[in-house]
């Protein structure tokens, strides 16, 4: 069995299990990613996003996909008492994980729903946030269209997706790197959405006001980076496809950690960040 990256569960579990189509977001998922989450590149894009947002207090803000909630209860402590802070997550173990976060701030609520079905009232959002989720969505026009709908005329968004294509990450075997690429590219309904994002967000009534990029950087392996979680995400996903067998995968794996070992390693990602504007002036009262 090949060695982990020290984000597997304590219980043995991969903490990204491979299933027949995407991932399965279960409580072992939850628990890695909170835990990938807290890596300092994940940090310091979290840290631009809520900077970005430029919230004030009583605003009353969305979360689309809060994950573990780290934005979630970092958006509360700056609206306040007199604000609100909404999540809606798919995963349950997700919704459990931003709850227990969350706990001490009761004008925050989250639950259990879907990014193309939001349970809001139109128009009651000040601002809205998505990370890494749209990506994920077979049906993102509707949920972008959803996502338009809530918030208030003059509200404004917030969307950070990855286009997969722009992964750098140094390996001995190219051929193998790119078939486990591509098997991991059907982890999404769109691997490399930032490109038609933008015609995306104005067929849904948003007006694109800033654009800009965000890369996921690791020079040097670290079992706790964000790279290293994502090198067992690949591992275990891709496994059955593309004809690719668990040896060539725990060896692609192993190849990379070797690199690390030897100093030789690099990876690099975009994220990108969309901000939008509902069109309109805020209504009175």
């Amino acid at each position: 069995m090949a060695e982990t990256s020290g984000l597997e569960a304590a219980d043995g579990i991969d903490p990204i299990e491979k299933i027949e189509n995407g991932l399965d977001f279960n409580e072992a998922t939850a628990r890695a990613l909170e835990r990938m989450y807290q890596a300092p590149e994940v940090q310091l894009q979290r840290a631009v996003v809520l900077h970005s947002m430029s919230l004030r207090a009583g605003e009353v803000v969305l979360d689309v996909g809060p994950g573990p909630g780290f934005l979630a209860h970092d958006m509360a402590a700056i609206v306040g008492p007199s604000g609100v802070v909404s999540g809606i997550d798919q995963s349950e173990p997700m919704v459990a994980l931003a709850r227990g976060r969350c706990a001490d701030q009761d004008w925050v609520d989250i639950q259990v729903g879907e990014a193309t079905d939001l349970p809001y009232q139109s128009g009651i959002f000040d601002a809205a946030v998505s990370t890494q989720v749209y990506e994920y969505v077979e049906d993102v026009e509707i949920a972008l269209a959803e996502l338009c709908r809530v918030l208030r005329p003059g509200g404004r968004a917030f969307i950070v997706d990855t286009d997969w294509s722009s992964i750098v990450w140094a390996n001995r075997d190219p051929e193998r790197m790119r078939r486990m690429l591509e098997a991991w590219d059907q982890h999404l309904a769109y691997p490399h959405l930032p490109a038609s994002l933008t015609p995306k967000l104005k067929q849904a009534g948003f007006q694109v006001v800033r654009r800009d990029v965000h890369p996921m950087f690791n020079p040097e392996y670290n079992p706790d980076s964000y790279s290293a979680g994502i090198l067992e995400g690949v591992r275990s996903f891709v496994v059955g496809r593309n004809g690719i067998s668990e040896a060539e995968a725990d060896a692609w794996a192993a190849d990379l950690r070797e690199l690390g070992e030897a100093g030789e390693y690099f990876f690099s990602v975009n994220r990108y960040l969309f901000q939008v504007i509902k069109p309109g002036l805020p209504s009175e009262g």
